[in-house]
C-alpha cells in the first residue's frame, strides 16, 4: 500500500462482536418514529442556507484498502458550524420553543453541539446559556459567545459541566436543549437525534441506488450513531453491517453491548475526539443500539492527527478535506480492520464493499486542526 506502508502501524484497542446483534427495523422506529424523521427533514430542509452537504469519494484510499468505494459524508460543510451538530441542536430549539421568544434555552457541551443550541437560538431570537468544562478550548467557547450565548465554563469535565448546567437550568426555568437523555428527559433528545438523520436521506439521494454495504459510526452519548442507525430503517431496502467507533478511554457503547446493560465509564483521560469523550451512552440511541449495532471497536489516540493530515494533503481522495479529530475515527478504524486479517473477514470487507464513513466535522477549533496536522 503505498500511502499506507511506511512501516506505520494503523492501531485499535479493542473490537467487539455483539452477541445479541438483531436489526429489526420496527424495533428501530419504535424509539424514533418514520414521522419524526420525516418531520425533521421537512423542517430544516426549508431553513435558509439549508444545501446537502457533500458525498465524497475516498478513491485513493477503496483503492489500497481493495474495496469497491468508500464514501465520506462531509459535515465540515454543514451550514456555517462545520458540523453534523448544526442538524441537531438547533432543530431541538424550534421544536422545543415553537415560536415563544421569552423562552432561555440551556445546555451542557463539548463544542458542536452548543453552537448548534446557540446558532438555533440565535435564528429564533431566544437567549442561550451554554455550560463547557475546564477542557473544551477558548476557540470552541468563543465560537459559541460569537452566536450570542451566554458561556459558562465549569471546572471538571463534561459531565461536571452537565450537572451544572440542569441545576442553574432549575433554579431559573430555563429549557435544557441536551443531546443526551435520561429519566424523564427524553423527547427533546429524540428531536436532536431526528436531526440528525437528515444525513442520510441525503446520502441515499446522492449514492444513486448503490448498496452501501458497511457503515461506520463514531459514538459519544450515541445520539448520531443511533439516529443513523434509525436512518437506515427509514431510508434503506438493505442492512449495512454496522461498526460503532469510540475512544478507548470513553468507550461506553462497547462496554454497555459487552454486558447487554448501560456501563457507566469512569474516564480516566480526555480524548483527542473530545466530542466523542463521554462516560455513560444516552437511554434513547442506546434502545436503538444494543441490539442493531454487529460490532464495535475502539481505539487510541494514536493516529488521529496523521488521519486528518492525510485527508488534509488530497492522500485518500482526489481533493483535499478538512476533517476535524472527530472525523478521523471512522477513517482510521476501517484501515485498521482492512489490516487485521480476522478482522476483515469477520466486516466481509471486499472487493464488492461500499463502505460509509461519516466526516462529522471540519476544523471546528481552527488553532488545534492546524496544531494536528503539522505535527510530524
Amino acid at each position: 500500500m503505498a500511502i499506507l506502508s511506511n512501516g506505520h502501524q494503523w492501531k485499535y484497542s479493542e473490537f467487539l462482536d455483539n452477541k445479541n446483534y438483531s436489526f429489526d427495523k420496527k424495533q428501530i422506529l419504535n424509539s424514533l418514529s418514520k414521522k419524526e424523521i420525516d418531520d425533521a427533514y421537512s423542517s430544516i430542509s426549508k431553513w435558509e442556507g439549508y444545501a446537502p452537504t457533500p458525498l465524497i469519494s475516498l478513491n485513493k484510499l477503496s483503492k489500497e484498502l481493495d474495496l469497491n468505494k468508500i464514501y465520506y459524508k462531509d459535515e465540515s460543510k454543514r451550514f456555517d458550524l462545520k458540523s453534523f451538530k448544526a442538524l441537531g441542536g438547533a432543530y431541538a430549539v424550534e421544536k422545543v420553543t415553537q415560536g415563544n421568544k421569552d423562552i432561555t434555552v440551556a445546555t451542557a457541551t463539548a463544542g458542536n453541539h452548543g453552537r448548534s443550541v446557540a446558532w438555533g437560538a440565535r435564528r429564533l431570537g431566544l437567549k442561550c446559556k451554554i455550560f463547557i468544562s475546564e477542557f473544551v478550548s477558548d476557540a470552541r467557547g468563543q465560537a459559541m459567545a460569537d452566536l450570542g450565548a451566554d458561556v459558562i465554563k465549569v471546572k471538571g469535565n463534561y459531565e461536571k459541566s452537565l450537572i451544572e448546567c440542569i441545576k442553574q437550568s432549575t433554579e431559573n426555568n430555563w429549557q435544557i436543549v441536551q443531546d443526551v437523555a435520561w429519566k424523564d428527559y427524553m423527547q427533546v433528545p429524540t428531536y436532536t437525534m431526528a436531526g440528525y438523520t437528515v444525513m442520510m436521506k441525503e446520502i441515499v439521494d446522492q449514492i444513486n441506488n448503490e448498496k452501501i454495504s458497511h457503515i461506520i459510526l463514531q459514538a459519544g452519548v450515541g445520539g448520531m450513531a443511533g439516529a443513523m442507525v434509525a436512518g437506515i430503517a427509514r431510508y434503506l431496502d438493505n442492512v449495512p453491517v454496522t461498526l460503532v467507533v469510540e475512544p478507548d478511554s470513553a468507550a461506553c457503547v462497547l462496554e454497555s453491548i459487552k454486558t447487554g446493560k448501560i456501563e457507566k465509564i469512569d474516564i480516566k483521560r480526555e480524548s483527542l475526539m473530545g466530542g466523542m469523550s463521554c462516560g455513560e451512552v444516552s437511554l434513547v440511541p442506546w434502545e436503538i443500539l444494543k441490539n442493531s449495532v454487529k460490532h464495535c471497536i475502539s481505539l487510541p489516540d494514536d493516529d488521529i492527527a496523521k488521519t486528518m493530515k492525510l485527508l488534509g494533503n488530497s492522500s485518500f481522495s482526489d481533493k483535499p478535506i478538512i476533517a476535524g479529530e472527530n472525523s478521523a475515527p471512522g477513517v482510521i478504524s476501517l484501515i485498521t480492520s482492512c489490516e487485521d486479517e480476522n478482522i476483515k473477514q469477520k466486516l466481509k470487507l471486499d472487493q464488492n464493499s461500499n463502505v460509509l464513513v461519516i466526516g462529522c466535522e471540519g476544523d471546528t477549533d481552527k488553532e488545534m486542526y492546524q496544531k494536528l496536522i503539522n505535527q510530524n
